[in-house]
């Protein structure tokens, strides 16, 4: 392709794509930060999970997390575009983080060469999002059809998380409408989704592990509305073993296109604490 007239997609750091599959799908990511109570800041991606975990057990309180700085964003438009002839910018729900906006404010001074796209989700529900307007860019399509791409793509894509505790996403005060249907509970496994509004809504409280994995397939049942296929990611914080078992529970349900298991980023699992998750996108013919 002639330089400067593809299309380049960028996101950030909550939607979870490693660095390995960015580089492989062409995707630009821009981290979020995390500082520890005692001035320690990491970009998302400069700590594995096993290391947050460990700082965050020994921390007296939670780490904040912070999104990206305006000039972060400037830096990578104006990157990209000595390449590329528009970027289409792609980001976690307005609604959760103040990210989208600070993409916008350097989005301003490149004019229409920068498109920026609230995808009202996170973690995969929003990866799926930005891997689709990737392979479309790829093709050699115009901007407006990859953005198209991109919200065609969030009308289908869903997120169902699973928690082992409710600590961390109460104490972070993240819970919003989530926090009257706990009831105070907090040795319950909780399940939410993010909503067509791209905010956190309850799906179910359920005491014990299996009775969680098993509401969490089911979630992903009625969510496929009868599609017997689409593309599936599993997303987990110290939780591989539970990973495993959903990623074969779907295998079995489903003709899987395509079947990952990530690990979620540590600017998410800040919030969440350990737990899981399923990004999922039914195949249109469904």
């Amino acid at each position: 392709m002639i330089a400067g007239t593809r299309v380049c997609v960028l996101t950030d750091s909550t939607a979870d794509i490693p660095p390995a599959l960015a580089a492989e799908e062409g995707v630009t990511v821009v981290p979020l930060v995390t500082t520890f109570p005692d001035g320690a800041t990491f970009a998302d991606g400069d700590l594995t999970q096993a290391e947050f975990f460990e700082r965050m057990e020994r921390a007296r309180e939670l780490p904040t997390t912070s999104q990206p700085p305006v000039g972060a964003f400037t830096a990578a438009y104006a990157t990209l575009l000595e390449t590329c002839s528009h970027v289409v910018s792609i980001h976690v729900s307005s609604r959760l983080s103040g990210t989208i906006e600070s993409a916008r404010q350097a989005a301003e001074p490149f004019g229409d060469r920068v498109s920026v796209v609230d995808s009202h989700n996170l973690s995969w529900g929003l990866a799926w999002q930005v891997l689709l307007a990737a392979r479309e860019a790829a093709l050699g399509s115009a901007a407006a059809d990859v953005v198209a791409v991109a919200e065609r793509a969030r009308e289908r894509a869903r997120l169902i998380v699973g928690l082992d505790k409710l600590d961390n996403l109460a104490r972070g005060g993240r819970i919003g409408a989530v926090s009257a249907f706990l009831g105070g509970l907090l040795n319950l496994n909780v399940l939410f989704t993010v909503d067509r509004d791209g905010m956190f809504a309850p799906v179910a409280r359920v005491r014990g592990r299996k009775a969680a994995l098993r509401e969490t397939l089911e979630f992903v049942k009625r969510e496929m509305k009868g599609a017997h296929s689409g593309a599936f990611c599993v997303v987990h914080a110290m939780s591989g073993d539970v990973a495993e078992q959903l990623r074969e529970a779907l295998a079995s349900m489903y003709d899987a296109k395509e079947l990952l298991v990530m690990e979620t980023g540590v600017v998410i699992a800040t919030h969440t604490g350990t737990g899981w998750g399923i990004g999922f996108m039914p195949d249109q013919a469904g």
